[in-house]
C-alpha cells in the first residue's frame, strides 16, 4: 500500500507536508519520500528507506536540505518515489499509489513503440512510477497523459504531480479505489489520503474527489481538470483494516464502521445460537478493537484488554523483511494482564484473517498464560483471493491465503469450484472450513463475519464496492 500528503502555500509547504506525510506511516512500512517546489531552487527531491527506522528520524533534517512553497510526500510498501521526470511536459515530480498488473507488457509497448529505455533496478525490474511517467509523457499535455495512463494500466494509478511552478495536478483512480481530498487551510491547500490528517494540520476538508477526477491545486483553490466518471469502486478493507480510525472516505468514519461491524457480528452469533459463554471481549491489538467493543457494546459482554503490545520499542510487528523475524518481534510485543486471561473464557476480534502466520502463537501464549477457552471472530469474510488492485496484502498468490490453503487441503483443486459455499458459514463447506482452522489454530470457535454483514456496517451500495478479495468478483 501507500500513502500521500501534498501542500500548496503561499509560503512555507514543507512543515505542513513532513507532519501530513507522516500520519500516513500506517500505510507502508519500505520507503518514504518528498518533493518540493521553490521559486529559486526549483524542483528538489529527498527518499530514504524506513524499514527500519520511523518517518520522522529519518527526514528529521529536510527543513535544512529542502525549502519550497509546494511539496509532496508519500510513505510506500514499493519502490522509491516521488521522482523527478524531465519530458517535453517540462520538469515535475511524481508519485503514486496503487499496483499495475499489466506492467510487463507495458514496458514491452513501450520499447517497440519509442526505442526508449528505463532505469532497471535489481532483477531488471522497472520502478512502476517511472513507468507511468512514461505512459504520461504519451500525452499532448500531463492531464491527457494522465488518463492515457490509467485507462491502459490494469490495477489502480493514483497520481500526484508537482509541476515546475507549484501547483498540484491530483488524479484519483479511475474506479476511487483509494480517497483522495482536498483541504483548506488559512493561507494553504491541501491534498490527502487519510482525511484525518488535514484535519489535524488545521485544514477544512472542501473536496472529495470522485473516480477518476484530476484538479490541479494552487494557493487558490481546486481546479477541476476532469470530471469524475459514474463507476466507483472504493476498498471496502479500508474501513475493515488498513484506513485509520478517525479517517472518514465518502461520508462513513472508520471507527463508526467498526463498532457497527463489531455489533452485527454480536447479533449474528445471538440469532444464530453462536454466542458463547465468555468472561470479556478483546480485540486483537489494534485495528481489531474497535470491532471489538461493537461487539461487546452489542452483547453486553465486558470489553477488556487481557493483553497489550509493547510499542515503545516494537512499534510494528512487520518491520522485518523475514517472516520468522516478524513473528518473533510480534511475540515479544505480547504482555499479558494474567489476572484477566487465568482461567478465563476468552474471546478475541480480528480485523481479519489473511494469511494466519501469526494466529496460532498468540492463541498458544494465551493458553501459555491460563486461559480456560479462546474464541475467535473475524471481522471480515474469510479471505479468498489475493488482491490483485492494492496490493495490501503481502501475499503473493491466492495459496499464500489461509482459507485457501485449507480449501485445498480438503478436497484438492475441487474444492476451489466451491469457494462460495466455503465462505458460507451455514452449509457444510463453511462449517468445515472453520471447523479445520479451528482445529490448527487451537480456537474454541471461529466465525467470519457475512459479507452481507461488512457491507451493512460500511453503509455505501455494494455496487460501489470493491470486495474482490472475499468474493473473487472483479469490475
Amino acid at each position: 500500500m501507500g500513502g500521500f500528503f501534498g501542500v500548496v502555500a503561499r509560503e512555507n509547504a514543507l512543515v505542513d507536508t513532513f507532519f501530513g506525510t507522516d500520519y500516513h506511516t500506517h500505510l507502508g512500512t519500505a520507503r518514504a519520500g518528498m518533493a518540493a517546489w521553490d521559486k529559486e531552487l526549483g524542483l528538489q527531491r529527498e527518499i530514504h528507506n524506513i524499514q527500519n527506522s520511523p518517518f520522522r528520524t529519518k527526514f528529521e533534517h529536510v527543513f535544512e536540505e529542502m525549502r519550497g512553497s509546494s511539496a509532496i510526500g508519500c510513505i510506500s510498501d514499493g519502490e522509491p518515489q516521488p521522482l523527478l521526470i524531465r519530458s517535453h511536459h517540462g520538469t515535475y515530480a511524481l508519485l503514486n499509489v496503487g499496483a499495475i498488473n499489466n506492467a510487463n507488457e507495458l514496458i514491452e509497448q513501450y520499447f517497440k513503440e519509442s526505442g526508449g529505455h528505463f532505469d532497471a533496478m535489481t532483477g531488471g525490474a522497472v520502478n512502476p512510477t517511472e513507468l507511468i511517467a512514461a505512459l504520461i509523457d504519451r500525452g499532448k499535455d500531463l492531464v491527457e497523459g494522465i488518463r492515457f495512463a490509467q485507462s491502459v494500466i490494469e490495477g489502480t494509478a493514483t497520481i500526484l504531480i508537482l509541476r515546475d511552478g507549484g501547483s498540484i495536478i491530483a488524479a484519483r483512480d479511475k474506479l476511487g479505489r483509494l480517497p483522495m481530498q482536498v483541504g483548506k487551510g488559512e493561507d494553504a491547500y491541501c491534498v490527502t489520503f487519510e482525511s484525518f490528517a488535514a484535519g489535524k494540520l488545521g485544514y477544512q476538508i472542501v473536496k472529495e474527489l470522485g473516480p477518476g477526477e484530476i484538479v490541479e491545486i494552487t494557493c487558490e483553490g481546486a481546479r477541476q481538470l476532469v470530471a469524475p466518471g459514474k463507476e466507483m469502486k472504493i476498498c471496502s478493507f479500508l474501513w475493515a483494516y488498513y484506513g485509520y480510525s478517525t479517517s472518514t472516505y465518502e461520508g462513513v468514519n472508520v471507527e463508526v464502521m467498526r463498532y457497527r461491524n463489531g455489533a452485527i457480528m454480536a447479533e449474528n452469533d445471538r440469532a444464530e445460537g453462536k454466542l458463547p459463554q465468555l468472561d470479556s471481549v478483546a480485540g486483537m491489538p489494534d485495528s481489531g478493537t474497535p470491532h471489538a467493543i461493537g461487539y461487546a457494546n452489542q452483547s453486553g459482554i465486558p470489553f477488556a484488554r487481557p493483553y497489550l503490545k509493547y510499542t515503545p520499542s516494537w512499534a510494528r510487528s512487520f518491520t522485518p523483511t523475514k517472516q520468522v523475524e516478524r513473528n518473533r518481534v510480534a511475540k515479544m510485543k505480547q504482555i499479558p494482564v494474567r489476572e484477566l486471561i487465568h482461567g478465563k473464557d476468552l474471546m478475541f476480534v480480528d480485523d481479519s484473517i489473511v494469511r494466519g502466520t501469526q494466529l496460532k502463537s498468540t492463541v498458544d501464549f494465551l493458553f501459555d498464560s491460563g486461559a480456560k477457552s479462546v474464541h475467535m471472530r473475524s471481522a471480515c469474510p474469510p479471505i479468498m483471493y489475493r488482491c490483485k488492485y492494492l496490493n495490501f496484502t503481502s501475499a503473493k498468490n491466492d495459496m499464500e491465503l489461509l482459507a485457501r490453503r485449507i480449501i485445498v487441503e480438503l478436497e484438492g483443486e475441487e474444492g476451489n469450484k466451491h469457494i462460495a459455499e466455503y465462505s458460507d458459514g451455514s452449509t457444510e463447506r463453511g462449517r468445515k472450513l472453520r471447523q479445520v482452522i479451528c482445529e490448527k489454530m487451537h480456537f474454541d470457535s471461529l466465525e467470519f463475519q457475512s459479507l452481507e454483514g461488512i457491507i451493512k456496517a460500511i453503509g455505501l451500495e455494494p455496487c460501489k464496492l470493491c470486495t474482490y478479495c472475499w468474493n473473487g468478483k472483479e469490475d
